[in-house]
């Protein structure tokens, strides 16, 4: 009798174990698309944000040469920051948008931002924040999109 109850244990068992992995790998699955979907749109968001704060820059002429990015980091709430340094080459006073990309070891576009660096004293510097928008984790590198300066 005791045999007999032994193999029927492990037979639930087994079969309560073999349904939690089919139903939880099917449940990860659907939890990591819903992630990526919800990723691709907060990277269109950011995308659609940044051009309209770019394009709001009025007689902006491209900057891209004076902007420098530091190494990237992680703040505290987890978001990717970099210090953006905007060196001003002319004889007076200007302003900088500054479009920051930030991507995975990939290549693949995570977030991005749009700094505002102001008033820039001529032949002079000046530095920056630029921060995510979200949380990234991996390997985040940083590079400049687009530069604008009036």
């Amino acid at each position: 009798m005791r045999g007999l109850w032994t193999v029927l244990l492990t037979t639930a068992v087994m079969s309560a174990a073999a349904a939690c992995s089919g139903g939880g790998a099917s449940s990860t699955a659907s939890e990591a698309a819903s992630a990526a979907s919800r990723g691709a749109e907060a990277v269109a968001s950011a995308t659609a944000a940044a051009g309209e704060k770019l394009n709001s820059f009025k007689n902006g002429v491209n900057a891209k040469s004076d902007v420098g990015l530091g190494r990237p980091s992680t703040d505290g709430d987890g978001r990717a920051t970099v210090k953006v340094t905007v060196k001003n080459s002319s004889d007076s006073a200007k302003s900088y948008a500054v479009q920051v990309n930030f991507r995975d070891a990939s290549g693949n576009l995570l977030d991005t931002v749009v700094v505002t660096v102001d008033g820039v004293a001529a032949k002079a510097s000046k530095d920056a924040t630029a921060r995510s928008n979200r949380k990234l984790s991996g390997d985040v590198k940083a590079e400049v999109g687009r530069a604008l300066r009036h």
